[in-house]
Parts: structure tokens; C-alpha cells; sequence
């Protein structure tokens, strides 16, 4: 779980010999819950979101307020967790090449997607069981998005609804997909989420059967909590690709998620369609009257085959590396979905992002946005909307800062010519 962490390379965190032993990966199992349980009683850690120097700063800070098993499926990858590591170290491969003597005294981050003018092109990427971070959850980063003007992409395994959490927007948010193995019940959170207003449906297309997220089941048995109900019958069973797992059933696990109120799950078995094909994609393209993304796009081959099947968008996404070990930063798949789409569709991408010159990279490559997962929950977990608002508030303050310093004065006009892959 360590090693996945941007943390590693945080030298005011970790230094001397705990960073060697780290890196050099001879963490064993009794002297990381050994470290565990130092770090979660440590003092380095903010007590307050104006201490954040960066969003990584609320990392430590949710890992030190949440439960092993809940911090465990926040941070889990699968298998060593090396496309976690990897989305992150994409963007070091990237410089920029600022332009000087360009008067930068007025910034524009104001993007346009499908429609709608958004003051930012940072995108709340879904994140599921949010109340596992936060008792607010998903209705905090809302209220969150709202006083920041930020897009918000809700969960289909959200701990609140799609009607919450739009009331707590204050416009409707963007619903993202898991349609699960029958058919009427995916249809069913389709047509709910059209009629709560949701402009855009989100198809995640990255959750084949299984995922190995060791990191997940090492913290769940690092966890002394009496709270079986919740991981055996829930988090387990759908890290194995088994919602629900044995003892619950995938009913056991929709009962706690507000989008399936209602709705005969019986026969659910997965949450993705079988089969998972352009076939499916067909079929909800004829039946989502809005507007239908994909997440999960990663080559120009599907990227082509997205657009002649009628997507109105893509994001290019791994699942923040908790879908498959393919060692592939998402920054590094971007530039071929883009030749892929040839301008005729937005591209958003995510994993990784920290930073905000790591959203001014993205953007320079031909995002049209960048989504952020990971930060908006450390922020919720630590210090609840307050939290999330510092993340973004970070994240686009480093965004105006690196646009002015690159002479940019919108995003509009960050372009390719602004980055120069570094030489490996």
C-alpha cells in the first residue's frame, strides 16, 4: 500500500531509513503494521485544511482518520500496485516549455464540455461509498463541487442518491454506469438518473471479471473493527469481481447503495453487462437519450470504434490503476485516444493528477478536462467539504499559477507546442 503512495517520494514524510526500507520494497508484513499504527498516532499531519501545502498533505491526514479497511480501498491497486505508481510518474516524463515577456494578468480556466461552461477543466471523478470516508459522503463533495463550480461525476455505488446529490449541487450532476448483468436494472438507473436531469451517462468499460487488489486485503486484515457485514459481504467480494462475495449476495451489497432502491436485483450477479462488448454499447446508445460517455478508453483502435458507435465523449482511465496491472500511465495513452476521436469528440482523462502542472500537461496534450479521484476523498475522509474545497482550491490555484508562468492566458490556448516529452 506504501509503495503505491506519491508519499514515497515526499522527503518532509518520509526520510532516512524508513524511505530506504520503502523504496527498496523490504517492507515486511509485521513492520508495516508496526508503521501503521506509529503513523495513524504520528502529529506530522495537518489538523486543519489551511495547513495543506498541496493535496498530497491530506493524504496522511485521511489515512490517520479512516480504518484500515476503509483507507485500504481508497488507496488499493492490483497486484503490487504498479500502475497506481505508474499514472503518477507519467507526468514526470513531461516538461513544459513556458513562453516569456506575455502579459499574463488576466487568466481564463473556463472550459466548455458538451454544452455546459464549467470555470474549471477539473472534473470530480466518481468515487463509490463515499460514507465510508465521510458520514456526509458523496452530498459533502457536492456542496463542494457547488462552491467551487465544478463538474461532479455521482457513482452508480454511491452511498447517496443521484436526487441528493443534485439537490446538494445545486445543478444536475453526471451519472456514471455500472449496468450490472441484467439488463432492466441497468436500463432502470439510466432512466433514473435522465429523469433527476443528469446530462451525460458514464459507461465505465475498464471492470472485466477479478481485480487483485492485495493492498485492499492487507488492510482489511490489518483491521480489528467487528464490521463484517460491511467487508466480507461487501468490499471483498466486489474487489474479487463478486459484489456482495459469499455471504451476503449481491442484494446484501445494493442495500446499502441508494441507485439500486427499488429495483429487483435478484438475478444481479456482477455489476458489469455479460457480455461487456460494442454489442452492449450499441444497445445503451439506443437507449440513453443523453449524452453517453465511455471510461475506460485507453487506444486509439477503441477510441476510433467509440466514435462510428455514436459516443458523445471519452475518458481516458485505468480506473486510477485498480482495474489491471498494464503498467500504463493514462497520460501516456491520452495522445493516441486523441488521434483516435480526431477532434470530433471531448477527451477527459484522469489518474495520477496531483498537481496542477500535471493538469496543464494533460490539457496541453488536447484534454478537454481532467478528472481528479483519489485527492477529493483524502480531502473528504480528513476534513469533509471543507476538505474537498481545499483540494480544489489547491489544485487551481497551481493550475493559474503554471499558466501564467507558461505566458497562457486560457486554456484555450494551452497547446501541444507548450510540452516536450523527456527523453528516457
Amino acid at each position: 500500500m506504501l509503495l503505491a503512495s506519491p508519499l514515497i517520494a515526499s522527503p518532509h514524510l518520509f526520510g532516512g531509513p524508513v524511505s530506504n526500507l520503502l523504496t527498496a520494497g523490504a517492507l515486511t508484513k509485521g513492520a508495516f503494521l508496526d508503521w501503521f499504527e506509529t503513523f495513524q498516532q504520528s502529529d506530522d499531519t495537518i489538523l486543519s485544511p489551511d495547513q495543506a501545502f498541496d493535496v498530497l498533505d491530506f493524504e496522511p491526514a485521511a489515512r490517520k482518520a479512516l480504518p484500515p479497511a476503509h483507507f485500504g480501498y481508497l488507496a488499493t491497486g492490483v497486484d503490487d500496485d504498479g500502475t497506481v505508481r505508474a499514472n503518477r510518474e507519467g507526468y514526470s516524463h513531461i516538461q513544459i516549455r513556458p513562453r516569456r515577456l506575455v502579459d499574463v494578468e488576466k487568466t481564463d480556466m473556463s472550459v466548455h464540455l458538451l454544452g455546459s461552461a464549467w470555470s474549471s477543466p477539473i472534473v470530480i471523478c466518481p468515487v463509490s461509498s463515499q460514507k465510508a470516508f465521510h458520514p456526509d459522503g458523496e452530498i459533502a463533495v457536492a456542496r463542494a463541487a457547488r462552491a467551487k463550480d465544478h463538474l461532479q461525476i455521482l457513482a452508480t455505488a454511491a452511498t447517496s442518491s443521484v436526487e441528493e446529490v443534485t439537490a446538494a449541487r445545486g445543478t444536475p450532476v453526471w451519472q456514471q454506469l455500472y449496468p450490472t448483468n441484467v439488463w432492466e436494472v441497468g436500463r432502470s438507473i439510466v432512466k433514473r438518473a435522465e429523469a433527476a436531469g443528469c446530462p451525460a451517462i458514464v459507461f465505465t468499460v475498464d471492470q472485466q471479471e477479478g481485480a487483485n487488489r492485495e493492498t485492499l486485503f492487507r488492510a482489511q486484515r490489518a483491521d480489528k473493527r467487528d464490521c463484517t457485514a460491511c467487508h466480507k459481504s461487501a468490499y471483498t467480494g466486489y474487489a474479487r469481481g463478486r459484489p456482495g462475495g459469499a455471504s451476503g449476495g449481491f442484494s446484501g451489497y445494493a442495500a446499502r447503495k441508494p441507485m439500486f432502491d427499488g429495483l429487483d436485483v435478484s438475478g444481479v450477479t456482477a455489476l458489469r453487462p455479460i457480455p461487456m462488448d460494442w454489442g452492449f454499447v450499441k444497445r445503451l446508445r439506443d437507449t440513453v437519450t443523453v449524452k453517453l460517455l465511455l471510461k475506460g478508453i485507453v487506444t486509439r483502435e477503441d477510441a476510433q470504434l467509440a466514435v462510428e458507435h455514436g459516443m458523445d465523449g471519452l475518458i481516458v482511465s485505468n480506473h486510477g490503476g485498480r482495474a489491471e496491472e498494464t503498467l500504463r500511465p493514462t497520460i501516456e495513452s491520452l495522445p493516441e485516444v486523441l488521434d483516435g476521436v480526431a477532434g470530433k469528440i471531448p477527451v477527459i482523462v484522469d489518474g495520477g493528477v496531483r498537481r496542477g502542472t500535471d493538469i496543464f500537461k494533460a490539457l496541453a496534450l488536447g484534454a478537454t478536462a481532467v478528472g481528479i479521484g483519489r485527492p477529493q476523498a483524502w480531502g473528504l475522509a480528513a476534513f469533509g467539504q471543507p476538505g474537498v474545497e481545499a483540494v480544489l482550491e489547491i489544485l487551481r490555484r497551481e493550475l493559474r499559477t503554471i499558466m501564467r508562468q507558461a505566458g497562457t492566458t486560457s486554456v484555450a490556448k494551452i497547446t501541444r507546442s507548450y510540452v516536450v516529452t523527456r527523453p528516457t
